[in-house]
């Protein structure tokens, strides 16, 4: 199987055999691997100004950095963050991926359209908005999910570009949900389920992405259809055997390796915590995807997540879970 037949098994929550599925939301540390920016943290404000040729060359050296991540670290997926946006941009690069990769990857793009938790400066104005005027902010979610939705098929008018979308709004802090599971229910499922399942008609696999505690609200998303759920954050105190209690096994689980601990602990501490993830990650034989519980963010250190990436490689392979692991 290629990374992608793999991976796509594993959305299925199909048993496999072999490694278990990895990849990260987003790989930061490009510039201490490879000596490059990653091309989010890219500014290109004269974009416009560039020759053909220009935009083809940063083009194709983000398309390249995209694939040797992966390569470095036996990624199965990709997740790309068009720089810039726009649909044309978003085309171009993912065409230069699937041209230099063929099939290997699965590779995503962000695409959620429901609320998240606003920042500081818009939180007491959003707050009040929820309680007195759900009504508008439901009239805006509907123009927000059409314009998700144009992006997604003028994607598929392209080819076989995208294999899914990922749904990165956060709904949560470590602490509790930001929404309620009344207002989660009032004003963001409809629109979750709706994006999902519009997308799923077009052939496009979701993972909805959200940090923090989710186990107050984790079966009301599951209840949207996601094909996957991200991050299983164990700072939020969210842990992959209740999580599966509440959900059961239909849909895929990704990540759950303590990212502040990856930060901030031991190399012992880290070490048994991703080798608790893996153990609980891989206890059904498939539908789990080996990640952290965030991404690969700029601070933690390279030597860290190699670290991680290693515990992977030696205990990762389904083959070998009763020996590593027991029964």
């Amino acid at each position: 199987m290629t990374n992608r037949e793999k991976f796509i098994r594993t959305l299925k929550c199909e048993k496999i055999g072999g490694q278990v599925p990895t990849f990260e939301l987003v790989f930061f540390l490009t510039m201490e691997k490879f000596g490059k920016i990653h091309p989010s943290h890219r500014h290109y404000s004269q974009w416009n100004q560039m020759s053909s040729g220009e935009k083809s060359l940063h083009m194709n050296e983000m398309a390249r950095l995209y694939i040797d991540t992966a390569k470095a670290y036996g990624h199965s997926a990709i997740f790309v963050h068009p720089n810039p946006g726009g649909l044309e941009a978003t085309q171009w690069l993912l065409e230069l991926i699937r041209e230099k990769s063929g099939d290997e990857y699965y590779i995503m793009a962000h695409g959620d359209p429901t609320w998240s938790i606003p920042d500081g400066e818009g939180m007491m104005e959003f707050s009040r908005r929820m309680y007195e005027e759900p009504e508008e902010m439901n009239e805006e979610s509907e123009i927000r999910v059409e314009q998700a939705l144009e992006f997604a098929r003028g994607l598929h008018e392209r080819g076989h570009l995208l294999d899914g979308f990922t749904l990165c709004s956060d709904y949560c802090f470590n602490v509790n949900p930001f929404f309620s599971p009344e207002k989660f229910d009032e004003i963001i499922a409809p629109y979750l389920k709706k994006v999902i399942a519009e997308y799923r008609k077009l052939g496009y696999y979701t993972i909805k992405h959200t940090d923090g505690n989710i186990m107050p609200i984790v079966k009301q998303i599951a209840d949207c259809g996601p094909d996957a759920i991200h991050s299983l954050d164990p700072q939020g105190g969210v842990s992959i055997p209740e999580v599966r209690k509440l959900i059961g096994n239909r849909i895929a689980l990704a990540g759950n390796v303590n990212c502040g601990l990856l930060q901030t602990g031991t190399d012992e501490e880290c070490r048994q915590d991703v080798l608790r993830s893996l153990r609980e990650g891989m206890a059904e034989g498939g539908g789990y995807i080996f990640c952290t519980s965030n991404c690969a963010y700029t601070g933690l250190a390279l030597e860290r997540y190699e670290m991680m990436m290693d515990i992977w490689r030696q205990y990762g392979s389904y083959e070998d879970y009763e020996r590593n692991f027991g029964a």
